[in-house]
C-alpha cells in the first residue's frame, strides 16, 4: 500500500466531517415520491395547469469524467436527475456515480446513502413505470457557494485534498408521463450542493458526497 494513501484518506474525511457539519446532512430516508414531488407539510402540490413548458435547451454535459471541474458538476446532475423509468434502473444510475467515487473507497456508503436521497425508492420507481415516467433537469446556474472559501480556512492547512470544491447546482426538475392515458407533467425548482476532488489530487474529477437536496450551501 502506498505510504500517500493514508494521507489523502485521512485528508478526504477532514473534508466530509468539515462539510457535512457546515451544510451536507445525511438523510436518513427517501421522501415520498409520485409522478409529482411531494410537497413540504403545509404546501398544496401544483396541478399540471400549473407548470410551465420548458424553452430554454439544457447546457450540453459531457459524457465522461474529465478534468473541467464545473463539467463535471453539471455530468453528475444530468445523471443523477435526467432518467427514464422505461429504459433507466435506480441501480443503473447508483452504480454510475459510484463508480465516479472516492477513489479510496471512504465515503463509498456515504455516497450510497446521499444518492438514495434523490432517487424513488425500489416501490415507487416500479409505480412510476406504470406512469412511463420520464424525467429530466435544465440547470440553471453552476457556482462554488461564496461561503466555500471560508469552509477551506477553517479546515486549516493541509486537511484538504487539493482540487476539492463544492458546486451548488440550481434548476428545474422536468416530470412527464402518463395518467389515466393522457399525457401529464409537472415542473418544480431544485437546488442541492456536491462535494467533488479533481487535480491535482487526481488525474479526473470524483465525486465524493452529495449535500441534502433542497439545502444547498450559499
Amino acid at each position: 500500500m502506498s505510504d500517500t494513501i493514508p494521507t489523502q484518506t485521512s485528508r478526504t474525511k477532514t473534508i466530509i466531517l468539515v462539510v457535512v457539519a457546515v451544510v451536507l446532512l445525511v438523510a436518513t430516508s427517501v421522501g415520498v415520491y409520485g409522478l409529482w414531488f411531494a410537497p413540504k407539510p403545509g404546501q398544496t402540490p401544483p396541478s399540471p395547469s400549473m407548470t410551465t413548458s420548458a424553452t430554454s435547451k439544457p447546457t450540453a454535459a459531457p459524457s465522461r469524467p474529465g478534468v473541467d471541474p464545473e463539467g463535471f458538476a453539471r455530468l453528475v446532475a444530468a445523471t443523477l436527475f435526467d432518467w427514464d423509468t422505461m429504459a433507466d434502473t435506480r441501480q443503473q444510475i447508483t452504480t454510475k456515480l459510484v463508480a465516479w467515487g472516492d477513489p479510496d473507497g471512504e465515503e463509498t456508503a456515504g455516497l450510497v446513502s446521499d444518492i438514495a436521497m434523490y432517487l424513488p425508492d425500489p416501490t415507487t420507481w416500479a409505480t412510476l413505470q406504470g406512469y412511463e415516467t420520464r424525467q429530466r433537469l435544465d440547470i440553471a446556474t453552476v457556482a462554488v457557494p461564496a461561503s466555500w472559501p471560508s469552509v477551506v480556512a477553517s479546515a486549516g492547512p493541509d486537511q484538504i485534498l487539493p482540487g476539492t470544491v463544492a458546486y451548488t447546482i440550481s434548476g428545474t426538475r422536468h416530470r412527464d408521463g402518463v395518467v389515466g392515458g393522457k399525457p401529464d407533467s409537472i415542473d418544480r425548482p431544485v437546488a442541492f450542493t456536491m462535494l467533488i476532488t479533481c487535480a491535482p489530487a487526481y488525474p479526473t474529477c470524483h465525486l465524493m458526497r452529495l449535500g441534502q437536496p433542497d439545502q444547498p450551501m450559499h
